[in-house]
């Protein structure tokens, strides 16, 4: 391994494949994050690993990446704030050109390309916005702050709105 792929990870020699249309090569990764991807409830941590199944199909363009990503997210439940690890899995194919004479977003360097920004992009958007440690979470008590799943039993108090209590009093005169 050379010093240049300790710095980046995602960087995927291709010099076999440049401008040999119809060759084809898959390839497993695994990434060590160098830094935290996400920044809501649940993130990939710096340092947790992210396995890449990548293939590369040389064409006239360039080399078509198509690529599963799958790594496991940790942080919070969004109703109880337990602590939650997820897994996640993206699919993503993008095109990475050899000429930057047309508008392509990625190209090939030299006998390399770059996945990182693809991969940190299609993960960071497939995280939850919402994450719950279970579907049915009921989140916290908000009197009390206690988990309600730990405790069953108790139900919290409905709290009416004090804008409200005209309609309320009206409502239970008319019964």
């Amino acid at each position: 391994m050379t010093s240049s792929n300790r710095r980046n990870p995602y960087r995927v020699g291709v010099h076999d494949l440049i401008h040999r249309p119809g060759e084809m090569r898959q390839q497993s990764l695994q990434v060590d994050v160098p830094e935290k991807l996400g920044e809501g409830l649940v993130s990939i941590a710096a340092g947790d690993r992210i396995d890449i199944d990548v293939q590369l199909e040389s064409i006239h363009e360039g080399i078509l990446v198509s690529a599963e990503a799958t790594a496991t997210t940790t942080g919070v439940c969004g109703r109880c704030l337990r602590d939650i690890a997820l897994p996640i899995q993206v699919d993503f194919q993008e095109l990475f050109a050899y000429s930057s004479e047309e508008a392509f977003d990625f190209e090939v360097h030299d006998d390399h390309v770059d996945l990182e920004p693809l991969v940190r992009d299609t993960v960071v958007l497939a995280l939850p916005f919402q994450p719950v440690c279970q579907p049915d979470c009921p989140g916290l008590d908000p009197e009390t702050g206690e988990r309600l799943a730990d405790h069953p039993e108790r139900t919290p108090r409905e709290t009416a709105d004090p804008r409200w209590s005209a309609l309320t009093t009206y409502y239970r005169e008319e019964k």
